[in-house]
């Protein structure tokens, strides 16, 4: 018989940048790979901060994203897993398993949690980002109590317990039982296929059937699915293939890489290129791309036809009768964050459920979820998701619209303008400054709360061309839970005016890099009933509106910018004169209302420019 495994404790010292955000732990992979016991650290805090009585001989879920230093960190999971007394790890086939599947996995085998190395949609490589996150038994995000409870254990650990000599073989299928020292009850570790258990699921919420017809029949839908070389590839091939029928060229990009393939594994205009460009030469009815874990998407329509994320969420809750598991199940209510538009809410009360606005982060959900209170969910960040598991999921969401069009015998773009048609429209748009000073971030957030909170912003009427927005209220959102009674306080600022217009401005817990500098985030949504009104283009209708959150956050000037960092739109601009941004940003209403009968002032998505339309 082979000898026992030893179990070792590690002296360490602490780190003070390990407490959670709400995608978990991001840093640069440097970070995890350079920093002696940067991992180790952060692992131990997790497994330390659940009850010692249910942590003993407990089962969780291990997954990744595939990205860089998976592999190495999967294996130190393991290590300390085994020697802190967990007594079975369920761990995805080659370490891969998507974040909608882990939350799966948790519910069906009811484990105490799972533990996913992703970064979401951030880069890979060495050079790159990279992430832990911690669900809890629920198979959602960790709550804020959990995340608390995590960031003091970081604070003051001095010591970390592994096995540095058990070794599992990733690539084999199984179970692999492992005899450790002063442990009465041998470790498993679990190798199971990665898209069975969710696969298994989705089957028992769809019409498979209908959905293999409307790829396989006569009138077939051709689709275009891009994996972006994340953890997706797999779920694609197996279940949009395989199971459905698509023909193989339809998925590109479904080999998980490390590095993505050298780009941000994104799902947006930006960076799904390869996408809109095959949609733009028509013949393709249904576009989709998904991030690194699989739990964002993005749609497009024939010819490159973007659908907001906003509207998304609002299009499906709408139309959730092509879905068995909602004709079966009934639509309970609705839930999006502050920040989502407000297209959701008119679907709301046209179908007389509960509403929910909750902060961004989708563990404010799953208390909505497990009480019955909310059956569909969505963020503007092209998350979706329902009570079938607690995590917003990717490929649950192509496969609701691909129900929608089986049903309605419609492609996306008609299915968008009727739905529009029906509840108008709500133009949106976010724009983000990346990588700020946090201490300039926050006190641009502060004054600009004070600016907002003042008696008389709440009388303050902003002329911009032939358009007089004026302010009805304004506030720092909290949020009441209605399940736990607690509350999330300063979860970002918000401007109501009178004709249903909002600008929101909140400092973001998870940019685009996992860098050490803040992220603000400013939102813009403007209503349209009119549907002669609903072919404009969006930066043309919400340009007024960026022109004053401009003007009156100063930002800019503040943060020593001349632009934005990216910008969360479609555009289609032709004809245009740009001027540079240093040379109007800093009065940029006056230049507007100086020049409105002749000009509209928007802001190009590819520069850090103001683009003028003559």
């Amino acid at each position: 018989m082979p000898f026992p495994i030893p179990v070792l404790t590690v002296q360490t010292t602490p780190f003070e940048d390990q407490r959670p955000g709400t995608n978990g732990l991001r840093r640069k992979t440097a970070v995890f790979e350079g920093k002696k016991n940067y991992l180790q650290n952060y692992i131990q805090s997790v497994l330390s901060s659940m009850d010692l009585r249910d942590r003993q001989g407990c089962t969780l879920v291990v997954g990744s994203d595939g990205r860089y230093f998976s592999r190495v960190a999967t294996e130190v999971i393991v290590q300390m897993a085994a020697a802190n007394g967990i007594g079975r790890l369920v761990i995805g086939h080659n370490g891969l398993l998507s974040t909608p599947a882990v939350s799966c996995i948790i519910r069906k085998i009811k484990a105490l949690g799972g533990i996913i190395l992703t970064a979401s949609h951030n880069p890979g490589g060495p050079a790159g980002d990279f992430g832990v996150k911690f669900n809890v038994a629920n198979g959602g995000p960790s709550p804020d109590t959990v995340m608390e409870r995590i960031s003091q254990v970081s604070r003051t650990l001095e010591e970390y317990a592994i096995c540095p000599d058990l070794h599992i073989d990733l690539s084999r299928l199984g179970r692999q039982d492992f005899d450790l020292e002063n442990k009465f009850k041998p470790f498993r570790v679990e190798i199971v296929d990665s898209v069975e258990v969710y696969l298994n699921l989705l089957r028992s919420i769809f019409d498979f059937t209908a959905i293999k017809s409307l790829l396989t029949g006569p009138d077939q839908l051709k689709i275009h699915i891009d994996a972006m070389n994340g953890v997706m590839g797999p779920y694609v091939r197996r279940i949009l293939c395989d199971e459905l029928g698509a023909p193989a060229n339809s998925a590109v990009n479904c080999v998980p890489l490390e590095d993505f393939g050298g780009r941000p594994p994104e799902p947006n205009l930006t960076y799904a290129t390869s996408l809109v460009e095959a949609m733009k030469g028509g013949g393709v009815g249904l576009g989709a791309a998904f991030d690194a874990d699989g739990d964002r998407y993005m749609i497009l329509g024939e010819n490159g036809f973007f659908v907001n994320p906003s509207d998304s969420v609002a299009i499906m809750a709408a139309n959730l009768s092509a879905v068995p598991y909602f004709r079966q199940h009934g639509l309970r209510g609705l839930a999006r964050s502050m920040a989502t538009s407000t297209a959701l809410d008119r679907v709301a009360k046209a179908l007389k459920v509960a509403l929910y606005e909750t902060p961004a982060g989708w563990r404010y959900f799953g208390n909505l979820m497990d009480s019955g209170r909310c059956s569909l969910c969505g963020e503007e960040s092209f998350g979706t998701g329902s009570d079938h598991i607690r995590e917003k999921d990717g490929l649950w969401s192509v496969l609701v619209w691909l129900s929608i069009m089986a049903s309605k015998k419609q492609g996306v773009e008609q299915i968008t303008r009727e739905h529009w048609a029906r509840l108008g429209r709500n133009y949106f748009c976010r724009f983000d400054y990346e990588d700020l000073d946090p201490r300039a971030a926050f006190y641009l957030m502060r004054d600009l709360e004070s600016v907002i909170s003042d008696k008389a912003f709440s009388n303050q009427k902003f002329a911009v061309g032939d358009h007089m927005y004026a302010v009805e209220r304004a506030d720092n959102f909290e949020y009441l839970d209605p399940v736990d009674g607690t509350v999330a306080r300063n979860q970002g600022l918000r401007i109501l005016f009178a004709d249903g217009c909002r600008l929101v401005f909140r400092r973001s817990g998870s940019g685009g890099g996992a860098g050490t500098g803040a992220t603000i985030r400013i939102y813009a949504e403007s209503f349209e009933r009119d549907p002669e009104r609903h072919s404009r283009e969006t930066q043309v209708v919400l340009g007024p509106l960026i022109a004053i959150a401009l003007k009156i956050s100063n930002i800019h000037e503040r943060m020593g910018r001349r632009g934005h960092t990216r910008m969360h739109i479609k555009t289609h601009c032709t004809g245009v004169i740009y001027l540079s941004l240093s040379l109007v940003c800093g009065s940029a209403l006056s230049f507007y209302q100086r020049h409105r009968q002749y000009i509209c002032i928007v802001y190009s998505c590819h520069s850090d420019e103001w683009i003028i339309l003559v």
